[in-house]
């Protein structure tokens, strides 16, 4: 916040902030002809596209005062570029500009009375956000004069022609020096500590209160050899301080990081070649040939390991590069030897300006330690980085850099196929750039021109970040490879920068592909992780979220289909995203240890919405899962499963997401947590530490308890003890299968293909779930005779059954008949081998309601009721988190530990809510993961409005959550199910159906045949409930958007079905009108709609919507139907116009995928 003054005495609080889409109407409104003349006639919205950097400044009321436009290259057209450095290097010796510390302004507009204040406002944040920027150029047209205004901060340095018009322009240069504080480095001296102390005091009083009142002075009298203390200082007076120590613990570094990337801290070898080239040796060469260290490794030292510098700084400027160039200058002469500093700070610190220019060092699994390790290298300070086009003689250079590298070769055949040809064989062409300091190469990145922008535009939300239609189609760029050398990785923006400014490419994309299963190859080679290498600029890069395709009927719109590059299936890839706006956007960084214990449906939700915050960048999210990530394709075939689905993620989902990317994985089972310590305990013998812990195990199948009856005294279910709620502590039958995940899948897949279940033995599926159903029919489907299996059913907990439909039950009870598969009901399984060993499982009893049963068995599936894991509930147990039959939680996710949060069928909501028959099994496990992030979101994101508490008694409603729960899979008889239904207590359909607010349903076909479907509609005449079955796959994702749409968008679905104009659903969904409304951003277009008519759009005159509350509340007396007069409202107003404008806008901005559609322009 700044205060502004103008000449007339008013006063306005000012603040700047980067600007924004919605800023452009207000900007254009400060455009004068003083500014056209001086800048040109410019498309604001096109300039703010290419812009490295825009700021709008505002008073507290938000209204914007002024707004100025920088990038990394001149305005009316006097260079080039790729060319302006030779061009402007040459106006004044004193003014060394480069790409790396230059800007130039191409617009500033503000507000006449404060145009001054507002200018040196702006300027002086320019170079606070942008520690490097030391010159702001400004061209204009020599017969312009600047102005009142920009002379005050603009000085005439020289004259350039223009490429474009045969005039000269004048060229002017704003100093850094003149608006933001010079810093001079020195000794500290004692009587610093009067200027310092307050600033330790903003930051806390833990030394204070540690070390005593005077600890700040008492370390800084202990300077000698080995400790050192330089302060920085602004007119006399200090404003930064840091302390360097050169004894550093070596052996706990190496036992707790991994310090490969920089030689384990090893000192030269007399091995290492360090000679640079024989050409002019400056400075920079020679610091740059003492940095080299070995190559060894860092386990085994070759000589003595160097100390290196430890630092810790407390500032107050944002210039703190400049502390680290004293630890190396003259006058600290006693460590110029060292050639690192390193610097431990806790975990939860927020992230300063100093530490972003430290590399942040990886922990190993195994560490501990509350603190993480940063280092910086002394050939950081060189600031005589040049990005540039590669050349031949660059290669043994990059040899060198990337020998180390996995994908090493794959980055070489590229440096060749450029050097020799300058783009693929098939014709793509490429461009290959290399990062130079002092004549050695550190970096190199590989790109090509992106062929597939339409596909990139159809199936992600590029537009999230850019204006497509303002980026042409050769400025789109895919990064291959980069790799830097990590002394420089601070410089990893400036290298982005610098690859879009001299590659003439304005968006860069960077996907990740999915590991190929083994043995298999990737149809082509650049759809492949090999082409690719992942590259370290990932996190400077952001994710881009991918689209819901639509599921296009091809042969049915035939020439009114999407084009081949839309609709075309390719390799799915999660895309990665830069552009020129964001290579000066800022992340804020997130260290705290966010463990999640599961990768459940709502786990995955949950990482998955921290992972796409692209303006957050998460360093230590870490999933713990008994397999790892899910995802991996371990299945051949990809729609007959054992298991039935929920439909939140599939394996098309997971790659593209690649949440391996940006999580990390660690591969057991939850075995303790220690809340004193914030470790979880990994299978028995490994700690993991945490500072937020997420629970979303989930409930599993357990081993089965047989109850000990013994048949041959003909008990019957009445006779024998409740075994549901005992756990089975014997030995486990090794051909007893509980399938809860792929793994388990593969495992029952390989035991059946190796011990011949297929040819002979029995199958006893036992349980009353639909994961039966879709089991026997995978069964069936390997070939698994159907005489040989048992479908045993055990007795059902509720009136309401696994599908909760007659008519399916009835069709699939008809399929396993035809099948041969023997069914029985009501059955509790009583003993294994008639109570003698059960491993193997050769035979199995069951009671009846009334008479037992005994089967032989080779193979014995258990789907019986979910629970919570036995190994789960006693880590939560010994914790002492509140257990009363699921994880208890309140409202927002927390246990009994503020630490500690969790969700999903874990869990129940605490007695106080008084909702024990509500859970989050009730609702969709995606939106939960979905809401318990952004409860977490409010920890971390300061973008984000603070939530306001709600008074302690009125805190006793649960969340509601809308979002539709489904589940699906194939049942017997080769039936495809899919069941979409809201939110809700389960009840019985009968009983539904006999509820007086049941209003109707929609059914066309028949189960028996394969051609059912069942829609719901509410007394709101909403879409609530859908049922499909059918004999042919059915494209489930465009089902999923027919939830929650009223009947009458549904093209007067009640109508036409009450006027027998609907023979067929399924065909029905799938007419050429129906796409718009399962296009992705449809959603977007309603609440567009809604904001119309529910907006004053004529001064004087009410809104449609309240006009709609006045009928409601009797406050118009009407002479017609109220709808019928809302209607002709609407007709007779401008609401109409309005309404269709919006519809059509729709429709031309999304022709690419709804080209089926006829608008005016092609009419």
């Amino acid at each position: 916040m700044s205060i502004l003054t103008s000449p007339r005495g008013k006063v306005e609080v000012v603040h700047c902030r980067r600007t924004e889409s919605q800023d452009i109407y207000c900007i254009q409104k400060l455009i004068r002809k003083f500014t056209q003349k001086l800048f040109g006639k410019l498309n604001i919205i096109y300039l703010l596209e290419k812009a490295n950097l825009a700021i709008t400044l505002c008073n507290d009321k938000e209204e914007i005062m002024a707004h100025a436009i920088f990038l990394d290259y001149p305005n009316w057209n006097v260079a080039t570029p790729v060319a302006w450095p030779s061009v402007f290097g040459e106006l004044h010796s004193d003014i060394p500009c480069t790409p790396l510390n230059t800007l130039f302004l191409h617009l500033f507009v503000a507000v006449d009375e404060y145009s001054t204040g507002c200018c040196k406002e702006i300027i002086r944040t320019v170079f606070k956000a942008v520690p490097e920027l030391h010159f702001i150029f400004l061209v204009v047209p020599s017969y312009m004069s600047l102005g009142s205004t920009l002379i005050t901060v603009f000085n005439q340095v020289g004259s350039v022609p223009c490429l474009t018009y045969d005039e000269d322009f004048a060229v002017y240069v704003c100093h850094r020096h003149r608006h933001y504080p010079q810093l001079y480095i020195r000794r500290a001296r004692v009587e610093d500590h009067d200027d310092l102390m307050p600033i330790f005091m903003q930051h806390g009083t833990i030394l204070k209160d540690t070390y005593g009142e005077y600890f700040l002075a008492e370390l800084i009298e202990a300077q000698d050899e080995e400790n050192h203390a330089v302060v920085c200082e602004v007119e006399g007076i200090a404003v930064g301080f840091m302390s360097v120590c050169s004894r550093v613990n070596l052996q706990l570094l190496h036992e707790c990081f991994d310090l490969g990337p920089f030689h384990g801290f090893c000192v030269p070898h007399p091995d290492d070649v360090l000679e640079p080239p024989e050409a002019s040796r400056s400075v920079d060469a020679e610091l740059w040939a003492d940095s080299q260290g070995s190559q060894r490794n860092a386990e085994e030292p070759p000589g003595p390991v160097s100390p290196e510098a430890i630092g810790s700084a407390q500032e107050k400027v944002t210039e703190e590069t400049e502390l680290l160039s004293a630890v190396h200058s003259e006058n600290v002469s006693d460590i110029q030897d060292k050639h690192y500093c390193i610097i431990s700070v806790p975990q939860l610190t927020p992230e300063f300006v100093l530490i972003q220019n430290f590399v942040k060092v990886i922990p190993f699994e195994d560490c501990t330690l509350q603190n993480d390790l940063y280092v910086f290298h002394r050939a950081g300070l060189f600031k005589s980085i040049k990005i540039r086009l590669a050349k031949g003689t660059d290669t043994p250079g990059v040899e060198q850099l990337v020998s180390s590298l996995m994908l090493s070769r794959s980055i070489l055949e590229d440096l060749a196929q450029y050097n020799e040809a300058r783009r693929d064989p098939d014709g793509t062409p490429m461009q290959v750039f290399v990062a130079e300091v002092a004549e050695q190469v550190v970096g190199i990145a590989v790109i090509r021109n992106e062929v597939d922008i339409e596909y990139i535009r159809s199936h992600y939300n590029i537009e999230d970040f850019i204006y497509f239609s303002h980026h042409q189609r050769d400025e789109h760029g895919r990064l291959h490879h980069l790799a830097l050398n990590p002394a420089f990785r601070h410089y990893m923006k400036f290298f982005l920068k610098e690859i879009l400014r001299l590659g003439s490419k304005t968006c860069l994309y960077y996907p990740v592909y999915p590991q190929p299963k083994e043995g298999k190859i990737a149809a082509f080679k650049l759809q492949s992780p090999d082409a690719h290498s992942l590259t370290s600029a990932l996190h400077y890069l952001v994710p881009v979220r991918p689209r819901r395709q639509i599921v296009y009927p091809l042969e049915k719109l035939g020439i009114n289909a999407p084009s081949k590059a839309v609709s075309k299936d390719a390799l799915a890839y999660a895309l990665n995203h830069t552009n020129r706006k964001l290579t000066m956007e800022p992340k804020i960084t997130v260290n705290a240890r966010i463990i999640v214990v599961g990768a459940s449906s709502v786990g995955i939700s949950f990482l998955e919405t921290l992972v796409f915050c692209s303006h957050l960048k998460f360093n230590n999210l870490t999933l713990i899962s008994t397999h790892g990530l899910p995802g991996k394709r371990l299945l051949d075939n990809e729609q007959r499963k054992f298991l039935a689905t929920d439909h939140c993620f599939n394996d098309k989902d997971y790659a593209l997401m690649s949440l391996c990317s940006w999580v990390n994985v660690v591969v057991g089972r939850m075995t303790g947590i220690d809340r004193a310590a914030k470790h979880v305990i990994v299978s028995k013998d490994k700690a993991v530490p945490y500072d937020h812990l997420i629970l979303c195990t989930g409930q599993q199948y357990q081993v089965p308890c047989p109850t000990g009856a013994d048949v041959s005294q003909h008990p019957t279910n009445r006779e024998v003890p409740d075994s549901s709620k005992m756990r089975y502590s014997g030995q486990v039958p090794c051909n007893l299968f509980l399938l809860n995940d792929e793994e388990d899948c593969v495992k029952a897949l390989t035991w059946i293909r190796s011990n011949s279940i297929t040819t002979e033995g029995n199958v006893i599926v036992y349980g009353n779930t639909i994961d039966t159903y879709t089991t026997v029919e995978m069964l069936l489907n390997l070939g698994v005779r159907g005489t040989c299996i048992y479908l045993v059913r055990t007795p059902p907990n509720s009136a309401v059954t696994s599908l909760n439909n007659y008519s399916v039950e009835g069709a699939v009870d008809e399929a396993l008949e035809a099948a041969g598969v023997t069914t029985f009901q009501d059955a509790i399984l009583a003993q294994w081998n008639e109570g003698l060993n059960p491993n193997p499982i050769n035979c199995a009893s069951f009671t009846t309601p009334t008479k037992p049963f005994q089967l032989q068995c080779s193979m014995f599936f258990s789907f019986c009721e979910k629970n919570v894991d036995y190994e789960t509930f006693k880590a939560l147990n010994d914790a002492c988190l509140v257990y009363d039959g699921r994880l208890v939680i309140d409202t927002n996710f927390h246990t009994n530990d503020i630490a500690i949060r969790a969700a999903g069928p874990l869990t129940k909501f605490s007695n106080r809510y008084y909702a024990n028959d509500w859970t989050h099994s009730n609702f969709s496990s995606k939106e939960v993961g979905f809401q318990l992030a952004a409860t977490m979101l409010n920890l971390f994101d300061p973008t984000l409005e603070p939530v306001i508490e709600p008074p302690a008694d009125l805190d006793r409603l649960i969340p509601m959550y809308k979002g539709a729960k489904m589940q699906g899979g194939i049942l017997p008889g080769s039936y495809h199910y899919l069941h979409i239904t809201k939110p809700a207590i389960p009840i019985a359909l009968e009983v539904q159906m006999a509820q007086a607010d049941f209003s109707s349903e929609i059914v066309t076909g028949s189960a028996k045949a394969g051609t059912y479907f069942r829609i719901h509609i509410n007394k709101y005449k909403m879409v609530e409930d859908i049922t499909c079955l059918s004999h042919e796959p059915f494209p489930v994702s465009n089902y999923i958007r027919l939830f929650g749409q009223h009947e009458q968008a549904l093209n007067d679905l009640c109508a036409r079905y009450n006027s027998d104009r609907i023979s067929d659903l399924y065909s029905y969904f799938t007419e050429p009108w129906c796409m718009a409304l399962l296009h992705d951003r449809f959603i977007d277009l309603r609440k567009e709609l809604r904001q119309v008519l529910a907006s004053e759009q004529e001064e004087g005159q009410p809104s449609l919507e309240q006009l709609a509350r006045q009928i409601v509340e009797e406050e118009i007396i009407l002479k017609e139907e109220p709808r019928k007069y809302l209607r002709r409202v609407f007709q007779e107003t401008i609401y109409r116009p309005l309404v269709e404008k919006s519809i059509l806008d729709f429709l031309h901005y999304n022709r690419y995928h709804l080209p089926m559609y006829a608008w005016p322009d092609i009419i």
